[in-house]
């Protein structure tokens, strides 16, 4: 039997195993339908600069995409995908330029475009991970702009928490998203990352960005409106599931290739319980200093 659209996105997300799909059991039908269009629009995308290896042909699909969402916004989708999307632009403020910018960021990805500077490591993020932000809380729902700020912060803690946590995976590609500016200057080669061999030039190296995206996880706490808190906990969630694989990293003393991260998908959707359960007693209470903002669960 023909899978609906709807059928067709939240399969693609179940299939993935995503840390973020444990957040959607919290959200309200319309909300859980339109993350799952928006994962599922994540995943095509993704797949292809993941599994395509000849760049000319990589390029033509990510060109599809554009086209469809351009489809999206023109009340004429074709891929299930797109209809989804199309459906969720009814009830949410999405902006098609968010898409254009997740697009350029696969990209970087197919054409191997190096990073030299943080300043690309950050562009990059941005594209990746902080566009997915920004359209999520339009889901989610937010009266505060500082919302926004919170979101693309937390959208480099995760992506920076996420290239450490692939990096052998990553390196298997070809691919070294740490940038040249920092690897030159703890001295650390491509091949000593290619290799997985952690030199104490390695591992300070790791080290390094381990201790931004710590920093940047606080930052976005901070930067969380008080008023938009109860609306945003979903994020909150997704958050603490990440915050979990960046103290994983630092106790098995930053080597990945021996020890790789992992939680499981029963540990994820218990955190995200916690959470809900911490969240909502804060709801009731309106104590930030009895419950303040956390991510350690």
């Amino acid at each position: 039997m023909n899978m609906t659209p709807e059928q067709y996105c939240r399969e693609k997300t179940r299939a993935s195993g995503s840390s973020f799909a444990s957040a959607f059991g919290f959200l309200s039908e319309n909300q859980t339908r339109a993350m799952m269009a928006l994962y599922a629009f994540c995943r095509e995308v993704d797949d292809i600069a993941d599994d395509i290896a000849d760049k000319q042909q990589a390029s033509r699909q990510i060109q599809v995409w554009r086209d469809e969402i351009a489809h999206v916004f023109d009340d004429n989708p074709k891929h299930p995908v797109g209809e989804e999307l199309h459906w969720a632009r009814q009830y949410f403020a999405w902006d098609k330029e968010l898409f254009d910018e997740m697009l350029d960021g696969m990209l970087t990805d197919i054409e191997g475009r190096a990073f030299v500077k943080n300043s690309d490591l950050t562009l990059y993020c941005y594209r990746v991970a902080g566009v997915v932000g920004l359209l999520s809380i339009e889901v989610f729902g937010y009266q505060h702009r500082q919302s926004r700020a919170f979101a693309t912060t937390l959208a480099e803690a995760l992506q920076i928490t996420n290239i450490l946590r692939d990096l052998q995976e990553d390196a298997q590609r070809s691919r070294i998203y740490l940038p040249q500016c920092e690897r030159a200057r703890f001295h650390v080669r491509d091949q000593d990352i290619m290799d997985g061999h952690l030199s104490d030039n390695l591992k300070a190296l790791i080290q390094y960005y381990a201790n931004k995206a710590e920093d940047l996880y606080q930052q976005a706490l901070k930067e969380l409106p008080q008023e938009d808190r109860i609306t945003l906990r979903p994020a909150i969630m997704m958050a603490a599931v990440y915050h979990t694989y960046l103290q994983q990293l630092i106790e098995h003393g930053y080597d990945v290739w021996k020890r790789p991260l992992h939680i499981s998908s029963w540990k994820k959707v218990r955190m995200a319980w916690h959470v809900w359960r911490y969240e909502k007693k804060y709801q009731a209470s309106q104590d930030s200093a009895k419950f303040p903002l956390r991510l350690n669960f």
